[in-house]
């Protein structure tokens, strides 16, 4: 995903460290990660759930972007869940 800024909320910065995810994560996931679901009516900014992968791990992140200014806000972090998630970490159960 293309940022040309990223900010991290509150709330994502307390569930990185309450989940033990770290920046460097964060940031090759938004480089790196795929786009698995879109919420384009998201408000202020359509908003994207990406996959990525971190020391062989998945990592889900929820991100908010900008298309006027290409600005990612960081929304929320966590690991997905086997149990809830299907084997490839891209669709729920």
């Amino acid at each position: 995903m293309e940022c040309k800024r990223t900010v991290f909320s509150g709330h994502a910065v307390r569930r990185m460290y309450q989940r033990q995810v770290s920046i460097n994560a964060v940031r090759a996931t938004l480089q790196n990660g795929e786009v698995i679901a879109s919420y384009p009516d998201d408000h202020p900014s359509p908003s994207f759930l990406l996959l990525g992968w971190h020391e062989g791990s998945p990592v889900h992140v929820v991100v908010a972007r900008d298309p006027e200014t290409s600005t990612c806000q960081v929304v929320t972090v966590y690991r997905p869940d086997p149990a809830i998630w299907q084997s490839d970490f891209r669709r729920r159960r």
